[in-house]
């Protein structure tokens, strides 16, 4: 345990630079991406300790660094390939009977959540030089759209197994809760990533993403509306102090369905254009998700179309469980000039347990994501001014089921000034 604890915080704190002996460049790269694939070996006498651990061995991995003219991609780098080991389990779920159709709730909520504690935090951020340079590294982009045939596969997956086994109820809720899992961490959370970003490809991806989860209405109150009221009354998807995590998947999918319809309106009418108009997105989601819904009941059957209805619910439900751990009990609040004061770190909970970090794409380091919204995931820093989670995201939504553990938990940790104001409010 101490040494994976020692490998991960190599893979984090290790992302800002490497420590290199004197040597020349030729005796400094171990693998050279060139057209001929060349390979050339660490030199004996090198003792390289890129995650805390010397070895004068010419083959060990840690210290592999792929460099390719001046651009390096450096092993570490691909650590975020660990967030495939979600579609992985689903894999495994769907293709199992009994108790293992749970593979993937077991999966997320104890593998995981063990994992944090084993591998444990990592508030370092990246330096300036080395942060330009991953901005503009196309491994990532990659590794988020690979998420696109991964999860629709798997959905069809699924849907084909549906449509030609008989299933005991307890297996179909296992499968249901995988699916769900499925969606919201490789679906939803990927959708949410790239719906931030400016390409018009990345932002149909992410529409493309959240169709399954019938929630395709995010991307318009997300991008123009909790942004813009994150911690204030006025945000559907911010948790009050002391409501419980039932009450919030209420009110918070409720009223980011009306805000949404209402920041549509909006546009259409300051571009002058009628309700029937071809910009009208969510005219689009309402027409493109029952449509998918009836291409499942086509494609495969009507216990499938069924079944992809629940998994959808299931899906937005977690992203919900999300967003009420995110921002429970924080609160903005107006300046003499009537205006909300400007969204800061401590304005988002923040959490940088290595495995949920990696798992979700840095998704857990949501306070500099609300700070700067348009920071790409492998950028995104930890600030300590950010109020922080004791536990990782699975471990927190696990608490969250149980409100009194949870309150008893969090009330404490919510700064006290943000308390003492809205006591007087």
């Amino acid at each position: 345990m101490v040494f994976f604890g020692n490998l991960f915080h190599g893979l984090f704190k290790g992302s800002q630079s490497i420590d290199r002996p004197n040597l020349s460049t030729a005796e400094t790269k171990v693998l050279q991406l060139t057209s001929c694939a060349a390979v050339s070996p660490v030199p004996r006498h090198a003792q390289i300790s890129p995650l805390g651990v010397h070895t004068n061995s010419t083959t060990f991995l840690s210290y592999w660094v792929i460099t390719q003219n001046s651009n390096s991609l450096i092993l570490k780098d691909f650590k975020y390939i660990f967030a495939y080991t979600m579609p992985l389990s689903a894999y495994c779920s769907f293709g199992s009977e009994g108790i293992w159709t749970y593979t993937t709730v077991f999966y997320a909520f104890l593998v995981i959540p063990l994992l944090d504690v084993i591998t444990g935090e990592t508030k370092d951020n990246l330096d300036a030089d080395v942060a330009a340079h991953k901005k503009t590294q196309w491994i990532f982009d990659a590794m988020l759209f690979l998420n696109v045939p991964l999860v629709f596969g798997l959905l069809a997956f699924v849907l084909g197994k549906i449509q030609v086994n008989s299933y005991e109820t307890y297996e179909l809720v296992g499968l249901a809760l995988s699916g769900g899992i499925l969606l919201a961490t490789n679906g939803i959370n990927v959708a949410h990533e790239l719906g931030h970003r400016k390409s018009l490809v990345e932002r149909l991806i992410s529409k493309l993403l959240y169709m399954p989860c019938l929630y395709m209405h995010f991307f318009i109150e997300h991008n123009f509306g909790h942004h813009l009221r994150v911690a204030t009354p006025e945000d559907g998807a911010t948790a009050k102090y002391n409501q419980t995590l039932y009450g919030f998947w209420f009110t918070s999918v409720s009223r980011q369905y009306v805000s949404a319809w209402k920041l549509q309106l909006q546009l259409l009418e300051r571009q002058g254009l009628s309700f029937f108009s071809v910009k009208n997105d969510m005219l689009w989601y309402h027409i493109i998700q029952p449509a998918y819904l009836l291409a499942v009941w086509w494609l495969f059957s009507l216990e499938a179309m069924q079944f992809a209805a629940v998994v959808g619910v299931i899906a937005f439900l977690f992203l919900e469980s999300i967003n009420y751990i995110e921002h429970y009990g924080l609160r903005r609040f107006k300046t003499d000039s009537g205006r909300y004061e400007v969204v800061r770190p401590y304005h988002s909970w923040n959490s940088n347990f290595n495995i949920g970090r990696i798992a979700l794409y840095e998704l857990t380091r949501h306070s500099d994501h609300h700070y700067k919204s348009t920071k790409k995931y492998q950028l995104l820093d930890s600030h300590e001014e950010s109020p922080t989670l004791p536990l990782g995201y699975p471990a927190s939504i696990l608490l969250s089921l149980v409100p009194p553990l949870w309150f008893m938990m969090m009330n404490p940790l919510v700064p006290e000034e943000m308390k003492n104001r809205l006591a007087h409010d």
